[in-house]
């Protein structure tokens, strides 16, 4: 039987925070055509406007040819170190360039920084013919790669984002892209705060990040940036900065957010507009930490199991932002099986928490619940007892 078990007054669980929340801070005006805001700690969107609206990504598109990247990397299939040769169709590429040709071998980790930092084209179709043997064939492991993602609105049609018939995604899309980059692989996400890059021997032209806020704001750590005529200027911008009770029990620790500005009128634009959202993230919004990670939010009892309970919650840190100030009117409820019978195994879903603001019908959120541990079966006599206890019950 499903059921749902209140969790008293205060503070416990959160979920996603819709656009309708009550007492929602109303968002900036934006200068761009879309853009999105993301509490990627609270995993929540704040504010957005034309999020599922079909846009040309530009340069972000380099987001998802550095996801496969880093993917062949971490799988082995690329080294670091590994020189590779500069094709033809590589050092032709028009646009932004590191200035590599075919006389040379450029290690992985050059041609890689070459595309995060200088948006290099002419890297970035290296980068694609070494995973892939073709472009073609690059773009369609893009594509296969952006349907695993759940990028429902995007189709790619090369791997650096010149203007082409097609070539498209939302500003949704862009934010589950950027947070799975830096979720999947954190050993590469440093690359993207670099300001200054250039391979030896090539020109000192085009050496500097284009991201703006990398120079203003020292919270700033990344995403990219991107350019055509016809995308307009476009950013992701992420920033962490620290606030009190988000780390590990009591301590201080980071809070991340991600601006996607796309379509805005120049290259300054973009960066004040992806700044004047996240300082108003930060402000408008406070993060609660609820629970710490592998801590148990309910230990429900447990039939027929070796334990007499088994622990619930969640493997991360559950953070929820709410409106300034409204943080003491949070009201949660456990929904779960009852009764739960052994076995579980750990990581088995559980359940799911509400979220409720007091006072109000409407759910703010549903989060999922776990088994934080595994509970094996009892032996026949423990079964025996247990089904006898709930044939009375």
């Amino acid at each position: 039987m499903l059921r749902s078990f209140f969790l008293g007054c205060g503070l416990t669980l959160a979920g996603f925070l819709p656009a309708a929340m009550a007492q929602a801070p109303q968002a900036p005006d934006v200068a761009a055509r879309s853009f999105l805001l993301i509490d990627i700690t609270a995993n929540q969107v704040l504010a957005s406007r034309e999020a599922d609206s079909p846009v040309e990504p530009a340069s972000l598109t380099k987001l998802m040819t550095a996801y496969l990247v880093f993917d062949a990397v971490k799988a082995g299939k690329l080294a670091l170190a590994q020189p590779l040769p500069v094709s033809e169709r590589a050092w032709k590429m028009p646009g932004s360039r590191m200035f590599i040709d075919p006389k040379m071998q450029v290690p992985v980790e050059d041609l890689i920084k070459g595309m995060v930092v200088q948006s290099g084209n002419d890297a970035t179709v290296a980068l694609a013919e070494a995973v892939a043997g073709s472009v073609e064939s690059f773009v369609q492991r893009m594509n296969e790669q952006a349907r695993g993602l759940g990028m429902k609105n995007t189709v790619y049609k090369n791997p650096e984002g010149l203007t082409e018939p097609g070539h498209l995604t939302t500003a949704r899309d862009l934010g589950l892209l950027a947070q799975r980059l830096m979720a999947d692989f954190p050993e590469f996400i440093s690359l993207y705060a670099i300001k200054k890059y250039r391979y030896p021997g090539t020109p000192a032209a085009n050496d500097t990040n284009r991201n703006l806020l990398l120079f203003r704001d020292p919270s700033v750590d990344g995403l990219k940036t991107g350019h055509t005529q016809a995308a307009g200027y476009c950013l992701i911008a992420t920033a962490r900065r620290e606030f009190p009770n988000l780390g590990a029990g009591n301590q201080p620790g980071p809070r991340r957010l991600m601006a996607v500005v796309l379509g805005a009128a120049s290259e300054n634009a973009r960066a004040n507009e992806a700044q004047k959202l996240l300082n108003w993230g930060y402000t408008a919004f406070e993060a609660v930490k609820l629970f710490d990670a592998n801590q148990a939010v309910v230990s429900p009892a447990v039939w027929k199991g070796r334990s007499p309970v088994v622990k619930i919650g969640r493997p991360q840190a559950i953070v929820m932002a709410v409106p300034t100030g409204t943080a003491s009117k949070l009201r949660t409820e456990i929904v779960r099986q009852d009764p739960l019978v052994a076995p579980f195994l750990r990581g088995q879903a559980m359940g799911s928490l509400r979220v409720r603001m007091d006072g109000q019908a409407a759910v703010l959120g549903e989060i999922p619940l776990v088994a934080l541990e595994a509970v094996e079966e009892a032996g026949p006599f423990g079964r025996a007892w247990d089904a006898l206890r709930l044939w009375i019950r």
